[in-house]
C-alpha cells in the first residue's frame, strides 16, 4: 500500500537537513514517492536575495541528485518571503501527502521570542506533519 505519494520537505540549508533527508528517502522508497524539496530564501535585501538564492540552489541541486542516486524522483522549489507562509501557501491547493521539516529544538523561550515555524505550519495544516529534531 502506498500511503505517501508527494512528499513536501521544507529544508533551510543546515546540518538539520541531514537528519530529514535520512528519514523522507527511505519513506520515498518505501512508497514509490516524489519528493519535492522546498527552500525559502528570508532575506532583506536584493543583493542578500541574490546571494541566498544561489546557495539555497546549490543545497537543494546537491541533495536532489543525492535523493536521484537512491533512485527517489526529486525536484527543487526556491520561494522568498517569510518561512511559514511561503511553505502554507505551497501546500496550499497541492496534493501534497506529507509535509515533512526539521526542528532546530528551541525550547519554549525561544520559540516565543523568535518564533517557530514549525509551530505555525503545524496548526494550519491538514496533511501529515513530520517534524524531526537534530541529532543531540
Amino acid at each position: 500500500m502506498q500511503v505517501y505519494k508527494k512528499i513536501l520537505v521544507a529544508m533551510d540549508c543546515s546540518p538539520v537537513d541531514d537528519v530529514i533527508i535520512e528519514h523522507v528517502s527511505a519513506l520515498a522508497i518505501q512508497n514509490n514517492a516524489e519528493v519535492w524539496l522546498l527552500h525559502v530564501v528570508h532575506s532583506h535585501t536584493l543583493d542578500q536575495d541574490r546571494v541566498l538564492r544561489e546557495r539555497a540552489e546549490a543545497c537543494l541541486q546537491a541533495w536532489s541528485a543525492r535523493l536521484k542516486e537512491r533512485s527517489v524522483m526529486a525536484r527543487v522549489l526556491i520561494r522568498s518571503g517569510e518561512p511559514d507562509k511561503e511553505i502554507l501557501q505551497e501546500i496550499e491547493g497541492k496534493d501534497y501527502d506529507l509535509v515533512a521539516m526539521a526542528t532546530h529544538g528551541h525550547r519554549f523561550i525561544a520559540d516565543i521570542l523568535f518564533g517557530s515555524v514549525s509551530q505555525t505550519v503545524k496548526h494550519n495544516i491538514s496533511i501529515p506533519l513530520l517534524l524531526i529534531g537534530p541529532r543531540r
